[in-house]
């Protein structure tokens, strides 16, 4: 089963060299995710997902922040770049997660 979230976050950088962009995935969504991919979670607790933004698709996974307790989603350049967006705007983003719903 594949589960599917919209939702809308903003887009931040990450304090340090690499220039890594960021969505923080909302608690609520979070919370979901954790419990509907227990057996789907990989390394680090990631998780294999397809995000969309502005008619722009991509496989990526999901990374949980211990600071947060929330899932974090990178959002790699090829992506910013095509849908014009940059750090500090606000993103609406469409996840597509394998769950066991």
């Amino acid at each position: 089963m594949v589960l599917r979230y919209t939702f809308t976050a903003r887009l931040w950088l990450y304090p340090g060299e690499a220039g890594w962009h960021f969505l923080t995935v909302p608690d609520e969504v979070s919370a979901e995710i954790r419990e509907d991919t227990v057996t789907f979670r990989r390394g680090f607790g990631s998780v294999k997902v397809t995000a969309g933004i502005a008619g722009h698709r991509w496989s990526t996974s999901l990374f949980p922040d211990s600071k947060s307790g929330s899932y974090l989603l990178p959002v790699k350049k090829a992506i910013r770049t095509s849908a014009g967006i940059g750090a500090g705007d606000q993103i609406t983003v469409q996840l597509e997660v394998p769950g066991s719903g």
